[in-house]
């Protein structure tokens, strides 16, 4: 269970964490860790199990207990866990939803401290008025309200005194466990070496409160057309590492309904409004919100929706959302087939998956939804009945896009309480078909993307040989098989024939577009005249060129 370095620099809190996980009946799984675990019981003067939870749900709950009691390092691993349905049963997922990450607050005086090792100064000679009562206390830090020398109202985020030791400490430990649960028949499953670094990378960047900073700037520059969102201005030169102020935004919290319609609002615009601003973000910008909790939004007047919180945000490369579509396409086709090959393109599923049993799983699915009517689906719905598919069938999308799907049942949620006839799927319609047209027509990626393309291949025929010989020599080495290959020369001369036949025609499509490109610009220019007729003469030369290839 132990790495024999970290073990005795961390031994009480191994011992601490042992004791804890045995006591809520986790003693099978140190078992499995670990073996030979029952000498180190007794030199960690650990005592024997107590009793074990009695049915599978119990067991989720203590496990969320467990990661509670042992802090802020363990709870936040577990709320990335809750975002995985692909390695938990759904049980343990639904009790990891409930975690808090709510705890008493630090004392005045040691937040001071903090403030003064950041800024340079005490607090008084910062803000004109500080208070020392925190407005909110979590497991990593706490927030005052305060009052900028010019009179600006701001919150002041402080991270607690000591928590980075802490976390690198649990962070070592996690990464020892880790190792150790990748020998064991889990690990043949799942990496949970690069869970685990991935992990450590996503906290240690949340104890950089300059990383939360440059979110919100980031979200603002994205909504700049925007008039139904407010991000809260960072003021950074009174902000550090570990200390972060933000304009105080004030307004009517989004689930207090009473108090909106007591303020006249239109509930139904402002479910649209914050769904727009969460489509936006996914399937536009590839850089979301992952935490649109009710308490991150405040309704402010004219139904202008105030964002807060950025600590927790996700990515999606382009290719991630043109994945996402093309799923989209082919479950409103009810090609269970389709998904499947889909899931096995974006790597969420192996390509030696039981593509029978997940697409007889898929299809149950399917049929489920088959002629509702969109607005009559729900995406909390059918991210709850994806959870043990993924989780039977160890589907490994990447984390992004589970938070993805609990960001967008949360912002549901959201919506259905604003508005029971809110509908996120019409929300989303407008956007969805923007990025298949963006897909499917001629833009400023396919140019970019026949440039790189053609790179690639330059690379591949360059490394072809000193691969093919590294190859070789390991194919000779562990003799798995021999591989015979006739008339190579007949087959090389096909690919060149082939490759220069290629190449001959993306340059002339090349040249078309960028011709096409020309002719609006030029009217009685001589010079861009004369390079359109270049060009055409070129084109045509080429065309010849292709033409004689193929006759021959």
């Amino acid at each position: 269970m132990f790495s024999k370095s970290r073990s005795v620099r961390h031994w009480q809190r191994y011992r601490e964490i042992a004791r804890i996980f045995l006591r809520h009946g986790f003693g099978f799984a140190i078992d499995q860790l670990q073996p030979g675990w029952y000498p180190f019981r007794r030199i960690l003067r650990i005592p024997e199990q107590e009793k074990l939870p009695t049915s599978p749900n119990d067991l989720a709950m203590h496990f969320r207990l467990a990661l509670e009691e042992l802090g802020p390092t363990f709870i936040k691993f577990g709320q990335i866990l809750s975002t995985r349905p692909d390695l938990l049963p759904p049980a343990y997922i639904a009790e990891l939803s409930k975690l808090q990450d709510t705890v008493p607050p630090t004392p005045w005086d040691l937040i001071r401290k903090v403030m003064i090792q950041e800024l340079g100064r005490e607090p008084e000679q910062v803000f004109l008025t500080i208070d020392p009562q925190p407005m909110a206390a979590a497991s990593l830090a706490q927030v005052h309200a305060a009052t900028l020398p010019a009179g600006q109202e701001v919150v002041v985020k402080v991270q607690r005194p000591g928590i980075p030791a802490v976390i690198n400490t649990d962070l070592e430990i996690l990464s020892s466990l880790a190792a150790r649960a990748q020998t064991t028949r889990w690990g043949k499953i799942y990496d949970f070496i690069s869970m685990a670094n991935d992990f450590a990378f996503t906290l240690k960047n949340e104890l950089d409160y300059r990383r939360e900073g440059r979110n919100a700037d980031r979200f603002r520059d994205n909504f700049a057309g925007e008039p139904h969102l407010y991000i809260p201005r960072v003021y950074w030169e009174y902000s550090s590492q570990r200390v972060l102020v933000l304009e105080r935004i004030h307004g009517i919290k989004i689930d207090d309904l009473h108090a909106l319609t007591e303020a006249g609002y239109d509930r139904h615009r402002i479910a649209l409004h914050s769904a727009r601003v969460i489509i936006k973000e996914v399937l536009e910008d590839g850089f979301f919100h992952a935490d649109p909790h009710p308490g991150n939004y405040n309704v402010l007047p004219g139904e202008v929706i105030g964002a807060m919180d950025f600590g927790m945000v996700g990515y999606l490369r382009d290719r991630d959302r043109i994945d996402l579509i093309r799923l989209y396409l082919v479950s409103v086709a009810l090609d269970a087939d389709g998904i499947v090959d889909q899931l096995i393109r974006m790597g969420a599923a192996s390509a030696d998956v039981d593509r029978t049993g997940l697409a007889r799983d898929i299809s149950r699915l399917l049929n489920k939804y088959y002629a509702l009517p969109l607005k009559d689906i729900r995406a909390r719905e059918v991210v709850e009945e994806i959870m043990p598919l993924a989780f039977h069938h160890h589907l490994r999308l990447p984390s992004d896009l589970w938070l993805l799907g609990k960001t967008l049942a949360m912002m549901e949620g959201v919506g259905l309480q604003l508005d029971p006839e809110f509908d996120v799927f019409a929300v989303a319609q407008p956007f969805v078909q923007r990025l298949i047209w963006h897909m499917v027509m001629p833009n400023s990626t396919w140019g970019r993307t026949l440039l790189l393309g053609g790179a690639n291949w330059g690379e591949l025929f360059n490394r072809l040989p000193r691969a093919g010989n590294r190859i070789m020599d390991r194919i000779e080495r562990n003799e798995p098989f021999e591989i015979h290959i006739d008339d190579t020369d007949r087959i090389m001369d096909k690919l060149d024939q082939l490759f220069t036949r290629l190449s001959l025609s993306l340059l002339v499509g090349a040249l078309i577009i960028g011709v096409a490109f020309l002719v609006p610009s030029v009217s009685q220019n001589s010079l861009g005249q004369s390079m359109i007729i270049g060009g055409l003469i070129t084109i045509t030369i080429l065309c010849i060129s292709l033409l004689r290839s193929r006759t021959r």
